[in-house]
């Protein structure tokens, strides 16, 4: 592509790089020259302007960006016309943007002129939203060098996995120090959170902090549930601690404990007898504001797998916010609410 300032009538077929306004005459950037334009701007005196000339091997802006979006786009993504060499994609339905990060900075790798840009991957989007763009940053981009991005496009595909209307048994264990007002609210922060997802609270019972209940309890909600979510009347603290044993000891078992995300260090993740997903939630997930323990939930609502290498990835962007209700604040000081240690 050829790009710079040239003689009026060396312009025809040229893009304007630059706006050209004159009494009776507007060209806008991205506008093609032509011959009568070329004539009104020599009667206004006009001799040279900028422009963009296309060469053989040349792909203009917006269909370059079509192409490319059009192979980048995967499963309930919507595409929006191309227009000043960008193409946005759209989210058709809530669920969880799949992509992968390597497959982004590959595509963007080959040419300064082909970007790529999406929202962090696993991110909750809803529908209609906007989830990428492609843009072109010229006004045409070497047919080689698009054609390198589109072979990148198997690792680069983005999607997005959709919620499915899974049911959620809630098991709440308590001790004496445990208010009921705070199970109840546990409850329904619960289930605004699963509502997004059009996920349901099928079940709630409420046993003793001790596995001799917690076991049979675990066993008894498998049946009817997708997802088997526990919150504890005390934090876990070690793989040997009452909720972990107790999944274990309902034949189910533990993929990981803990996750380099703060607030939502104490979260368990595995699998009952019958290998349906089961969280043992951290005490963050008390409070509706986000947290680890959403990251892990929203996935396995999409029907995606987590496993305990999936958890270890987290931890770049993981510091969510300082708690300063915490029992030992990063800056100290002193709390009186416990409720969302972990």
């Amino acid at each position: 592509m050829k790009f710079g300032p040239v003689p009026i009538d060396a312009a025809a077929g040229g893009i304007i790089a630059h706006a050209v306004r004159r009494p009776g005459l507007t060209l806008k950037k991205g506008d093609i020259v032509s011959a009568d334009e070329i004539a009104t701007l020599r009667a206004a005196g006009v001799d040279q302007v900028t422009v963009a000339l296309l060469e053989d091997g040349d792909i203009g802006e917006d269909e370059a960006a079509q192409r490319l979006a059009g192979k980048l786009a995967g499963t309930n993504l919507r595409i929006d016309p191309p227009f000043t060499g960008r193409c946005n994609m759209f989210a058709t339905c809530a669920g969880v943007l799949t992509v992968d990060s390597a497959g982004i900075d590959a595509v963007n790798a080959i040419d300064e002129a082909i970007t790529f840009a999406t929202l962090p991957p696993l991110r909750a989007v809803v529908e209609g939203e906007m989830v990428a763009t492609v843009k072109i940053i010229p006004f045409a981009v070497a047919r080689e060098r698009l054609e390198r991005a589109i072979a990148m496009s198997d690792v680069a595909r983005l999607s997005i996995a959709p919620y499915r209307p899974m049911k959620v048994a809630m098991i709440s264990t308590l001790l004496p120090g445990l208010k009921p007002s705070t199970v109840d609210k546990t409850e329904r922060v619960l289930a605004q959170r699963l509502a997004p997802a059009g996920a349901r609270i099928v079940s709630h019972v409420r046993v003793d902090h001790e596995s001799e209940a917690l076991a049979p309890a675990i066993e008894r909600a498998t049946p009817d549930a997708d997802l088997v979510i526990v919150f504890g009347a005390s934090a876990i603290t070690d793989r040997r601690d009452v909720i972990p044993a107790s999944v274990e000891a309902a034949g189910g078992r533990i993929e990981h404990f803990g996750m380099p995300v703060d607030p939502g260090n104490l979260l368990l993740i595995g699998a009952t007898a019958a290998g349906r997903p089961i969280l043992g939630a951290p005490g963050c997930a008390r409070s509706p504001k986000e947290n680890g323990f959403d990251w892990v939930l929203r996935r396995l609502l999409a029907g995606l797998t987590v496993t305990s290498s999936d958890i270890r990835r987290l931890g770049a962007g993981g510091l969510l916010m300082e708690i300063v209700s915490r029992p030992q604040p990063r800056g100290g000081g002193e709390t009186e609410d416990e409720s969302v240690d972990g």
